[in-house]
């Protein structure tokens, strides 16, 4: 996609190459036309059936060169406005590179970083279609693999609303969730499997400083909001 953007965002991103594209629609006629301004460009991660998975980078197309890779295909440079994806993301785009993943877990092998990401994915790709399960019920949140905060979150999304869901990616996110049209509704039970594990790794004591919630005030947190959380 390409249109004239007249505010431009400063460049926050040394320029970017794009190898062996295949301009269509509006860049093919910018192209064709030899026109100095590109435009506003967005480039979008998409899984193996052509759907998009998430906004790679977006920015101003400032030059391009006949592509080595092929007839009819260019190379792109592009001046970034946002800042690039994390090197784990590439991780995560690869784990639900033939769609959204339909078996749970699939995030446990990624390590914090790769697991912020997946939360990053797993929100730009949900959906409100379906309502919310009423008040009173009862979700199970495996522990199993909570080594870290992002962990918890990543295991909280599946538990309310399936593989690859999600249901807040920090506190202030999980706080919005818990008003509503994100799955699951207040008052409602949340059976902890596991919970040894978290307990461990995130730690039972506060500290000061800007850091992830420990254990004890994910259960505080919770329980704050009408959720009742059982540890098994």
């Amino acid at each position: 996609m390409a249109h004239v953007q007249e505010d431009r965002p400063e460049q926050l991103e040394p320029p970017l190459r794009l190898l062996g594209c295949s301009p269509r629609g509006a860049l093919r006629a910018a192209l064709d036309g030899g026109e100095e301004d590109l435009g506003h460009v967005k480039v979008v991660r998409i899984d193996t059936s052509g759907r998009p998975v998430q906004s790679a980078a977006e920015g101003e197309l400032r030059a391009w060169i006949p592509s080595a890779r092929g007839p009819g295909l260019v190379d792109l440079t592009l001046d970034p406005w946002s800042e690039r994806p994390p090197l784990a993301a590439r991780e995560v785009w690869d784990l639900w590179g033939e769609g959204s993943p339909s078996e749970p877990n699939r995030w446990v092998d990624c390590d914090a970083e790769g697991r912020r990401s997946w939360l990053d994915t797993a929100l730009t790709n949900h959906t409100h279609i379906t309502p919310d399960r009423p008040p009173g019920t009862t979700y199970h949140l495996d522990g199993s693999h909570i080594t870290d905060a992002p962990g918890f979150f990543c295991a909280l999304g599946e538990a309310v609303n399936g593989p690859a869901g999600y249901f807040g990616g920090g506190l202030d996110a999980l706080n919005d969730c818990l008003r509503g049209s994100w799955g699951a509704t207040p008052p409602f039970t949340l059976v902890w499997h596991d919970a040894a594990i978290a307990r461990t790794r995130l730690g039972a004591t506060s500290h000061t400083g800007r850091r992830p919630p420990t254990f004890e005030e994910l259960l505080t947190f919770l329980a704050a909001r009408h959720v009742d959380v059982r540890l098994a």
